[in-house]
């Protein structure tokens, strides 16, 4: 942990990798253990299945979605509460479409849990990619990989090997879909925002960026400390609900 305190906004005195701590179970523990041991094996086992059988199969994207959103069901993430700035609740449909992500589009995301990319592939069936701090080019990913690399150390370089490209080619190869830029490069705690990688700027003049910050209550599913698998499945699957703004 001391490692991370160096990581501080000299302005705020915040600190991004420090993890969201738990609210203490107190006598609600044995009920916190029966919904994790509970949920646990039916959450991996949905998981497992999509990504080894599902996403493989010519189901659709309305398929696809259907079991993406039972993976975000499981664990009791049930509440998504979307605000748009400019837009009042309920006059998003009448006259503030052009204000969600379209096809073609761009949407740079904050990065903060492998939720985050459970969640945006559940509503927009986007492309994701990853990002550097050296290069404006990026690297093509899965889902499974961008929830993957949520779990793990910043990568400082691009991997040896790895296909890179820029936003503008992935935009004209895949008119239909969104694409999903991480420009922050790694998770943080969801309380301060990182330098971005120069990524963002590869992209065409006339593109659209639709910037999108992802906030949990309770804020303990953040994984901004590389490698703490079991304390994410133990504050995701031990609460009984979840949600997402």
């Amino acid at each position: 942990m001391e490692k991370y305190s160096q990581y501080r906004d000299r302005g705020s005195g915040i600190a991004p990798f420090f993890p969201v701590p738990s609210q203490p179970s107190g006598v609600a523990i044995p009920l916190h253990i029966f919904l994790f041991v509970l949920r646990l094996p039916i959450l991996l086992t949905v998981t497992l299945s999509y990504f080894f059988v599902f996403a493989w199969l010519p189901i659709g994207s309305l398929g696809k979605k259907a079991a993406l959103w039972l993976i975000l069901g499981t664990p009791g993430i049930w509440w998504i509460d979307l605000q748009i700035d400019g837009v009042k609740k309920g006059s998003l449909a009448k006259h503030h479409q052009n204000r969600l992500p379209q096809p073609g589009s761009i949407i740079a995301s904050s990065f903060t849990s492998p939720i985050d990319s459970l969640y945006l592939a559940a509503i927009f069936d986007p492309i994701f990619t990853a990002s550097y701090p050296s290069t404006r080019q990026l690297q093509r990913i899965s889902l499974f990989g961008a929830m993957l690399r949520a779990l793990l150390p910043p990568q400082p370089s691009p991997p040896l090997g790895a296909k890179l490209t820029d936003l503008a080619v992935l935009l004209r190869a895949h008119p239909d879909r969104c694409v999903v830029v991480f420009p922050e490069c790694t998770t943080t705690n969801g309380r301060a925002i990182l330098p971005f990688s120069p990524s963002l700027l590869s992209a065409p003049p006339r593109a659209k960026i639709f910037p999108i910050s992802l906030r949990y209550t309770p804020g303990d599913i953040t994984t901004s400390l590389p490698g703490a698998y079991f304390s994410f499945l133990w504050n995701l699957c031990s609460k009984p609900t979840h949600c997402i703004r």
